[in-house]
């Protein structure tokens, strides 16, 4: 339960048709699996003490005496431990019968949640034996104990206050009106539904869509168990599946006709801040709610969910190769609207030959496409100076060349000594001064370039480097419109790479390639040997580390503490935990010190979820104190 996290778990038992007894013991059986897994939380299905499709056996007294006991003996099964068990059963109330999901723990039963929209159409005929849940909340007796009843109930955790449950069942999902939406109003963050949905063709994916709309709207996490084998097959067949959702992602289900377990750790936190985050979510709202307290042994969460190493990059190929394309496409969209307000003859680009201004190029030659204008209305410009490898400058050239555009070579290197003899800056000292001097001479050529030719310069700086501060303050730092402002550099690499596979050419391929292979560089200091000598990861540390930072950092607002043991986590051993420790203190640091620098960027496009445009997503002064964070980092 540590930094949010709570094991969960959905089951289908294997059933018999109104032999409760049997029923007892195969819930007791999913409830001994999902212990021995760390569950803290097991829903199963809809009526699954009796079964779903007992017909008018429903309204048989044996059959509903048999429930009652089968509900004893799994309560009775239940005591000694905390797992809270969700079990659908039959229960009769002033002598109407109601379609219940009975919630148990520890020996007791704590509530009973009437279903409130009874399906009859089609093959459902639940009217001819069940009512809907009465409007107001009361009490009804289960084994001589009066227990909460009522479709507006809220169990929450003492040791975990953003632990709050609450349920719906099966067709109450498939309504105008989902119950969910009032609980999830009303406080709850886990939406529990036991059901008994029939398979029909298309039904699995429309549950599924179901889930993950309900549940991203609701900024919850929504739990589905679905009944499978043992149900009759008189007119149906039922799946068994079995969902487990965290704000509209899937984080497991079953397959279909396997009567399986999904299980997964929601993370409660981040649903609360999601919630905190969204000022269309309301604040939570009583609406006649009764709060039913409940307590958990507090334990550290075992991990078992995805946590995704590179949280910008969709994994597989073709959901990667579309993210790819729709980047592109909104950056491109952008560029051609400015470069169509501002009237610009001219694009202008400083092209080293390396990630980030050949995605810069790449946006570039699509916006002129989309304007209708030739590619030869770009003008990349490369400007050598004592860090420029031939490597580099051989491919600034050829990727001139491949897409069409003005190219032109500026050496700087006389201007930046002439430089140094102005302001006394002995060259053979490569400090910062030396590296910005470099920086600085290259945006003011960019810059007067732009206006000799009545154009715009197409800054080419990436979202990692804004996080990290990696950017000469008014060098590279300023442009006239930044395409790339909101692109992480792990993200970079996959879209030069994609535009690789689509290359119409084999030189255009091969040359985007070999940028891909170039070590990330300034190229601000000395070559060696004809090498780059100054590789930014050897500096600033691994760019995969940093963009995960920054995802959780911004867009999750997650402490240090979870960031680092997710990291852990993800990487897998991939990298030391002192070596992500060292890393993450490091982002810390620059991230706040370098706030300066984000507070005057150049308009860029937004292209995802997390930004640092001052004027959108990102909105921090300068001067913030870096001290609880770095003290957090530190003590890891």
């Amino acid at each position: 339960m540590k930094d949010g996290f709570l094991k969960v778990a959905t089951a289908t038992p294997v059933i018999r048709l109104a032999d409760c007894a049997y029923n007892a013991g195969q819930i007791l059986g999913c409830m001994g699996t999902a212990c021995r897994a760390g569950a803290k939380l097991l829903v199963l299905p809809e009526l699954c003490v009796t079964g779903y499709t007992c017909g008018d056996l429903f309204l048989q007294s044996a059959l509903l005496e048999q429930a009652q006991a089968a509900l004893e003996t799994v309560r009775a099964g239940s005591q000694s431990s905390d797992l809270l068990i969700v079990a659908g059963a039959p229960l009769e109330h002033k002598h109407k019968l109601y379609n219940c999901a009975v919630f148990i723990q520890n020996g007791q039963y704590l509530a009973a949640v009437p279903k409130t929209h009874l399906p009859n159409y089609g093959e459902f005929y639940e009217r001819r034996w069940f009512s809907p849940a009465p409007l107001e909340n009361g009490s009804i007796p289960i084994d001589g104990v009066d227990v909460p009843f009522g479709s507006r109930l809220l169990l929450c955790c003492n040791e975990l206050p953003t632990l709050c449950v609450s349920a719906e069942i099966c067709e109450d999902l498939w309504a105008a009106d989902p119950p969910s939406t009032r609980h999830a109003i009303a406080g709850a963050t886990v939406i529990v539904n036991p059901s008994c949905s029939d398979e029909i063709i298309g039904k699995a994916q429309y549950r599924r869509s179901l889930g993950a709309s309900q549940s991203a709207r609701l900024c919850c996490a929504y739990l589905y168990a679905g009944a499978g084998d043992g149900e009759s097959s008189t007119d149906m067949v039922f799946a068994g599946h079995n969902l487990i959702y965290e704000n509209g992602a899937l984080l497991d289900e079953t397959p279909l006709f396997q009567n399986g377990m999904a299980i997964s750790e929601i993370d409660l936190s981040r649903l609360v801040y999601e919630r905190r985050r969204l000022t269309s979510f309301p604040a939570v709202q009583d609406d006649g709610y009764l709060r039913i307290p409940f307590s958990l042994c507090p334990v550290q969460t075992a991990l078992t969910r995805l946590v995704s190493a590179h949280p910008f990059i969709p994994s597989s190929d073709a959901d990667r190769a579309e993210r790819c394309e729709e980047i592109l496409s909104m950056q491109a969209a952008g560029l051609a609207r400015r470069l169509d307000h501002a009237h610009a003859k001219t694009a202008v680009v400083g092209l080293s030959g390396g990630l980030d201004s050949t995605l810069a190029l790449l946006v570039m030659v699509r916006a002129m496409k989309r304007l209708g204008r030739p590619a030869s209305d770009i003008l990349a410009v490369t400007m050598p100076c004592f860090g420029t490898t031939r490597r580099t400058k051989s491919n600034a050239q050829r990727l001139a060349d491949a897409y069409g555009v003005t190219f032109r070579e500026v050496d700087i290197t006389a201007a930046v000594n002439q430089h140094f003899a102005d302001i006394g800056q002995d060259p053979a000292v490569t400090d910062v001064t030396y590296e910005n001097c470099q920086a600085r001479e290259r945006t003011q050529v960019l810059m007067d370039l732009a206006n000799q030719q009545g154009g715009l310069v197409v800054g080419t700086g990436d979202l990692s480097e804004l996080a990290l501060g990696w950017a000469t303050y008014n060098g590279d730092h300023m442009s006239m419109y930044g395409v790339n402002a909101s692109v992480p550099k792990t993200l970079i690499r996959h879209i030069v790479a994609y535009e690789a596979s689509i290359a119409p050419d084999e030189t255009l391929r091969r040359t985007l390639e070999d940028i891909l292979a170039t070590p990330v560089s300034p190229e601000l200091l000395p070559a060696k040997n004809g090498t780059i000598s100054q590789k930014t990861e050897d500096l600033v540390g691994p760019y995969e580390l940093h963009d995960f930072f920054l995802y959780y950092a911004v867009r999750w607002a997650f402490p240090p503490s979870k960031i680092y043991r997710l990291a852990c986590y993800a990487f897998g051993g991939a990298y030391e935990p002192a070596t992500i420790k060292k890393w993450l203190v490091s982002f810390y640091r620059r991230f706040f010190s370098q706030q300066f620098k984000r507070s005057c960027l150049p308009d860029g496009p937004k292209v995802g979820s997390v930004t640092l445009s001052p004027r959108g997503d990102w909105r921090m002064p300068s001067d913030a104190s870096a001290a609880l964070w770095l003290e957090q980092a530190q003590a890891l």
